[in-house]
């Protein structure tokens, strides 16, 4: 797998150029190598993916549902094989470190092998009819063709999310990933399927951006459903766009996860849990823990010590070993999140540990004394900085935890676990986790958030539901009477 060949769209089953002429390089985060360049597609580009997916489907409607089911392991063997390639594509591309990595690879794997059962599960219903002679039949069906835009941050497993489970479900697929990750999120994608089987044009890759194609992804009249991860402001703008032209969307946006530390948790288990709840990949994850509130009783004790950890996180080349922080995805958000801290700051938060910003390279930072109305508390983070919140009682904790207009993760830490549960149910998030992580998600279990954190729920029968639809179809095997 050499990275100049996936500097290309792939359309109707071939590697080509974009039409628009313009082009794109793929940099290296951390030292500004290109990686390739692409030559970004146009609209036209964008109609013969959505053409070729709709044709191809057609095609995938006659495959057998056991090929169907082979064909998507296939995807996971060629994965396997070529594992080493595709953890230094994700280390040079995104900035991810060799365990980042690995847990991505992990993901993506276990979310194919699970959509590899969708075809055998494509299950109906016979329901009874009101009329006699008459019986109701009801048929699971591809939606038709899914448009997926993913993100930079996991994109090799968060474009697989709707990916892989839409051809499962029996879908044709038009990708675009991100322009700052167009091979993780993108093209190598469209190898790893091509190598695994599946019919010509069913999965097509463009690589672009906005200024070209503006809002034609969403509003071709092909796609069925338009499947976004990525900011809360444009997922707003991509869902009521979809449904202005009566496409179902599917968003998972940002977050503002709030990791709760009781007074009766194991104080040196939850440091560690939150450590790993925001630095994992820079936080750049939507389930990252952005704000850490902890009992007044043991808020100096864990303060001191997760200071103390965050201290020992070693930020620089993500390809060396032993690095935990490598660079944000780019200068925007190295720049945003410098102007956060410093409003911070300003309003009064005490920097525990301040790290230095290189360019890209932004080392960890422990914000502490942060009271809920700060900015620093309401936005979210996307990046290695974090929030402390004291608190007092327990309905002062959930209060804080709900005051935000995200509702996507969490977690709380305490020794009873019945409590944590009970308290669990108050917090307004569509996960939540009791002694772990923030960032958590497997291939079975309902994936989504609350308010502006998302809308639908992936993973498991939940995208089987999501990327199907009812069909009614009744049979009278008699005669009905008539009034008139």
């Amino acid at each position: 797998m050499h990275y100049s060949k996936l500097g290309k769209q792939f359309i109707a089953g071939e590697w080509r150029d974009g039409k628009s002429g313009k082009a794109l390089a793929d940099i290296n985060p951390y030292n500004d190598e290109v990686i390739t360049d692409f030559q970004i597609a146009s609209v036209a580009d964008i109609d013969d993916a959505y053409q070729a997916a709709y044709k191809a489907k057609l095609e995938w409607d006659k495959v057998n549902p056991y090929l169907k089911r082979d064909i998507l392991e296939n995807a996971v063997k060629y994965i396997e094989a070529n594992e080493e390639e595709i953890s230094s594509i994700i280390v040079q591309e995104l900035g991810g470190t060799r365990l980042k990595a690995a847990f991505e690879i992990g993901l993506v794997k276990n979310m194919i092998k699970e959509a590899a059962t969708f075809p055998l599960r494509m299950e109906g219903k016979i329901l009874p009819s009101t009329e006699d002679g008459k019986e109701n039949r009801l048929y699971r069906i591809p939606a038709g063709v899914v448009g997926v835009i993913s993100p930079f941050n996991f994109p090799f497993f968060l474009s697989m999310k709707s990916v892989a489970p839409a051809l499962g479900a029996g879908n044709g697929v038009v990708l675009k990933p991100h322009e700052d990750s167009p091979i993780t999120g993108g093209t190598l994608i469209g190898k790893i399927f091509e190598e695994a089987g599946i019919p010509k044009g069913l999965l097509n890759v463009v690589v672009t951006d906005i200024n070209e194609i503006g809002d034609a992804f969403v509003e071709h009249p092909i796609p069925r459903i338009i499947s976004f991860t990525g900011s809360t402001k444009v997922g707003s703008y991509i869902g009521q766009l979809a449904v202005k032209n009566f496409k179902k969307p599917l968003l998972e946006l940002g977050g503002n996860s709030a990791f709760i530390v009781l007074e009766d948790a194991d104080i040196d288990y939850a440091v560690q849990a939150a450590t790993f709840s925001r630095f994992t990949h820079q936080g750049q994850i939507c389930m990252s823990a952005n704000r850490i509130l902890v009992h007044k009783n043991i808020y100096q004790d864990f303060v001191d010590k997760f200071s103390a950890k965050v201290s020992t996180l070693t930020a620089g080349d993500p390809s060396e070993p032993g690095i935990i922080i490598g660079p944000v995805i780019n200068d925007r958000q190295a720049d945003t999140l410098q102007k956060l801290i410093a409003r911070g700051i300003e309003q009064g938060a005490v920097p525990l540990v301040h790290g230095k910003i290189t360019g890209r390279l932004v080392e960890p930072t422990v914000l502490a004394n942060v009271t809920p109305d700060m900015e620093v508390a309401q936005e979210e983070l996307f990046g290695p900085v974090v929030c402390i919140i004291p608190f007092e009682t327990e309905e002062e904790a959930i209060n804080i935890a709900n005051d935000t207009r995200f509702g996507l993760s969490g977690a709380i830490h305490t020794s009873n676990l019945e409590r944590g549960v009970e308290m669990a149910k108050k917090v307004h998030t569509g996960m939540i986790h009791v002694n772990d992580v923030t960032i958590n998600d497997e291939p079975i279990v309902a994936f989504g958030g609350e308010k502006q954190s998302g809308l639908g729920r992936l993973n498991g029968e939940w995208s089987l539901d999501e990327f199907t639809t009812l069909k009614w179809i009744s049979v009278n095997y008699g005669q009905r009477t008539f009034p008139y």
